[in-house]
């Protein structure tokens, strides 16, 4: 698909601000998070004494990136209006996938980059066309109870599912930056860690309202429309 968010072009020419390579930006941790110490490990190197591990990180990394580029195909169709009648479906199982990926890469222990600040891969796609389309298409179902923290905090806060799908998509995008610049190792850091710290959070709490409003839609039928169906059928040679 032309159109479709990837790691080498955005959907337009209206690209986000990079940054200078070398130095912290926005694709930096926070204030308060250290990358780990990369003098553990250079790059993923597929020789040596470790080459078995590097081969199975190049593994998850190619396969990240599939489901990556899955899951921007799948948001950049759906937020276009091509099937309507298909989005929550088609949003279910793209987000339900990308949550299994995720989950790898959380299951693994830190992934740890080569460089000190992450390199600048330069502009990220431009996210907003998919936001605004998933938000159109979504009127009305579009905002949400949310909880900060279910650990922390039960504070109820409004989420937004259109935010939340486009927040998931700029992440994994700006991985594909670095993975398809061959930066496995930058690329791998930055989905494990983005997976923990954001993106993994909105995924999983769009999940539960793509969940919920599918349900709805197939179980919430009144007592006459139900009986009328039961009726016909009966009577069905």
């Amino acid at each position: 698909m032309s159109d479709s968010i990837n790691g080498n072009s955005s959907i337009n020419s209206n690209g986000l601000d990079g940054r200078s390579s070398g130095s912290p930006g926005p694709g930096a941790p926070p204030a308060g998070i250290t990358r780990p110490d990369a003098s553990r490990r250079t790059s993923i190197d597929l020789t040596g004494d470790r080459a078995d591990e590097a081969m199975e990180l190049h593994r998850l990394a190619e396969e990240s990136a599939t489901d990556a580029q899955t899951y921007l195909d799948a948001v950049t169709e759906v937020a276009a209006g091509s099937s309507p009648d298909t989005a929550i479906p088609v949003l279910l199982l793209a987000t339900s996938q990308i949550l299994l990926a995720g989950a790898r890469l959380g299951a693994i222990t830190d992934v740890v980059p080569s460089e000190r600040f992450e390199p600048d891969a330069g502009p990220d796609p431009d996210i907003d066309p998919v936001r605004t389309g998933l938000a159109n298409l979504l009127e009305g179902l579009d905002e949400y109870a949310d909880i900060v923290d279910p650990l922390t905090s039960g504070e109820l806060i409004r989420g937004i599912l259109s935010d939340d799908l486009a927040d998931v998509a700029a992440d994994l995008a700006h991985g594909l930056r670095h993975y398809r610049d061959g930066r496995v190792d930058e690329a791998l850091w930055w989905w494990q860690f983005s997976y923990l710290s954001t993106w993994g959070v909105r995924a999983t709490s769009a999940l539960r309202v793509l969940q919920s409003m599918l349900g709805h839609l197939r179980l919430d039928v009144d007592a006459e429309t139900v009986a009328d169906a039961e009726f016909e059928a009966l009577n069905t040679e």
